[in-house]
């Protein structure tokens, strides 16, 4: 345990100097720490901490608010010692908000993950720009969404139209462009259709 402690006082000393400075990348790496395995809140918010502690939106109000939720919600996480620390108002907002997520990160999982949905209930926005957050609903989820909705209607409307002959055709073409799981359904649709005509 001894290697444990000393990455977590190593994050503690270094979390203050990589929130401040500018030149690092929103995409930081983050080794995770040796007591997590899973990829959960706690690694997810190492990968956050940079992003956060780079955000204009996360202001003195919007720390407060954090804070005292955790506190009043969750005061196993946050005592009320603690919470005066993070709300001390000489201290400036961006090294009580790092401090912060340091201590979350060494209470556990439980505690990261209500920072989170905290985070949720008061800056949606924020949330939801979060580097963990938009690699899971980038660009190749809406697509297939939109490939599985538009397979979708072409099925609803060759099983409705049965004057047409032989949709197969037309199904298997319009599966060319559209994702693999909704172009297999459209193409499986198509040979079931054919063999019933």
């Amino acid at each position: 345990m001894e290697l444990a402690d000393g990455y977590h006082e190593q994050l503690q000393r270094d979390s203050q100097s990589l929130c401040s400075d500018q030149r690092m990348d929103t995409e930081l790496v983050v080794f995770p720490c040796p007591l997590c395995t899973s990829d959960g809140y706690h690694e997810q918010l190492q990968r956050d901490s940079q992003s956060l502690c780079s955000d204009q939106r996360m202001d003195t109000e919007l720390v407060d608010k954090l804070v005292l939720q955790l506190n009043r919600i969750y005061p196993q996480i946050l005592s009320d010692k603690e919470a005066q620390r993070f709300r001390n108002l000489r201290v400036p907002t961006t090294v009580r908000l790092a401090e912060l997520l340091v201590h979350l990160q060494g209470k556990g999982e439980e505690a990261c993950h209500e920072f989170y949905r905290g985070l949720h209930i008061h800056a949606e926005d924020i949330y939801f720009s979060l580097p963990t957050r938009v690699r899971r609903r980038g660009p190749l989820f809406f697509l297939s969404c939109f490939s599985l909705a538009v397979g979708l209607a072409m099925l609803y409307y060759c099983g409705e139209v049965k004057a047409m002959k032989g949709p197969g055709s037309l199904l298997q073409y319009s599966a060319l462009r559209l994702s693999r799981g909704a172009s297999d359904v459209l193409i499986s649709y198509a040979d079931d259709g054919a063999r019933k005509i």
